[in-house]
């Protein structure tokens, strides 16, 4: 099946392989328990300096809190934001960072979209914290690295943990007539599972269709909003799925603003958080005349979504 995931644009280094300039700041943090100092930039929300690792890097994963918060601790199954700079032990050169991004990164934690030593290291935190992580190759890219990391190399993190949001299991809300013969019909069990989803034999209609299955009384969702979602998705000639969040058991983060697909993104702006919502996607508001993976051509997409969370 196509990842949702490659609709987005997301920082290549926070993928998960191994699974499957420098501002100055005002503040600086001596290294502790052998991990790499924090040199300049130390206070949560600065962007960070690192120093070189000194000596052989640990061979076990290392999390040093450099300054805790006061916020709920990190669970498995928690969307949440962070800020982070990332280098090699070896080095004084950060590979990626996202304080200059302007926009923290959202990812759900225990779901397999970082690194494990992400996954393995941000587990209990709280909530305002700046930790520093040191992630070994198995718990990061391996043997074969990834772009400008070399193979079999010790990473160093600082991640600021903005923000985390619990995830309920499926949407909720009053029940929405679905009248129109012409169009999917979507099931409104709320027991976590995939809905179903029964598409008409007539054509599919020509402008997007967005449109309540599940209404809930939550917070409007902006373009400007990162979104916790479960789907499923279907080619309406067919009814053939060619992507769904509930095979994995693992819901999708993303931010609206990065959506390629037009449809899904302008479809679910507007609606309200812990709804249901059905999609029709025509073709000039999907993949158009391009043929995607399992996807032809001028294919009409619908989805069933579920928008758990927005943080």
């Amino acid at each position: 099946m196509r990842r949702l995931a490659g609709l987005l644009v997301v920082p290549l280094l926070l993928l998960s392989t191994a699974a499957c300039g420098d501002e100055k700041g005002s503040d600086s943090a001596s290294s502790k328990n052998g991990v790499p100092a924090i040199t300049a930039g130390a206070k949560f929300g600065e962007k960070p300096t690192l120093a070189k690792g000194e000596g052989d890097p640990p061979k076990e994963l290392q999390t040093e809190v450099i300054s805790g918060g006061d916020g709920a601790k990190l669970k498995n199954g928690d969307a949440i934001q962070v800020n982070y700079l990332g280098q090699s032990w070896d080095s004084a050169k950060p590979f990626d960072n996202s304080f200059d991004k302007g926009q923290p990164f959202d990812l759900t934690l225990g779901a397999g979209m970082v690194i494990q030593g992400w996954d393995k290291g941000l587990v209990g935190q709280k909530v305002g914290s700046r930790v520093e992580l040191v992630i070994p190759p198995e718990l990061g890219y391996g043997a074969q690295g990834q772009g400008d990391i070399k193979p079999n190399a010790t990473l160093v993190f600082v991640v600021d943990i903005v923000k985390a949001t619990q995830i309920p299991a499926s949407a909720k809300g009053s029940e929405v007539a679905q009248d129109n013969i012409d169009l999917p019909k979507v099931g409104t069990k709320t027991d976590g599972k995939a809905p179903t989803v029964t598409i008409p034999k007539s054509d599919p209609p020509k402008k997007l269709v967005s449109s309540y299955v599940l209404e809930s009384d939550g917070e409007v969702i902006k373009e400007s909003d990162s979104v916790v979602v479960n789907y499923v998705g279907l080619l309406w000639k067919g009814s053939k799925p060619f992507d769904s969040t509930y095979q994995t058991g693992k819901t999708a983060t993303f931010p609206l603003a990065q959506i390629t697909l037009k449809g899904l993104k302008d479809g679910l702006v507007d609606k309200k958080v812990g709804s249901r919502v059905l999609l029709v996607i025509p073709p000039d508001q999907g993949f158009g005349d391009k043929a995607q993976q399992t996807v032809p051509a001028n294919s009409t997409l619908v989805f069933a979504v579920d928008i758990l969370a927005k943080m």
